[in-house]
């Protein structure tokens, strides 16, 4: 036995409600107008914006080595309780012997 519309969840009938409102699409609300705005935003904010970042990230590579800051044995960081699956199973899968310490120090010190 069927419900009135045909749906019956967990065997109870469901009636399907009229959609009350607007249905929740952008067709009413001037897409000429919209498409123009983000069209602009697009051009005059986000790539000046991109471009500038890369101006900027360009200017502080320009300055060389950076040094790396001293080493200090915080309890809280480093901890292996168990090895890594990998080598010696105390380096991290991308590790880089210059930046990242081990629960030491730094390796060529």
């Amino acid at each position: 036995m069927a419900a009135a519309n045909g749906f019956r969840v967990f065997g109870l009938p469901v009636r399907a409600r009229p959609q009350v409102g607007r249905p929740m699409s952008s067709g009413g609300h001037g897409e000429e107008g919209s498409a123009r705005m983000w069209k602009a935003l697009t051009y005059f904010v986000a790539l000046p914006g991109v471009g500038v970042s890369m101006l900027n990230v360009f200017l502080k590579g320009q300055h060389g080595e950076h040094s790396r800051p001293d080493f200090v044995a915080y309890p809280h960081l480093r901890i292996r309780s168990k090895p890594f699956p990998w080598g010696d199973g105390n380096h991290t899968l991308f590790h880089n012997p210059h930046v990242n310490p081990l629960p030491t120090g730094y390796e060529d010190e």
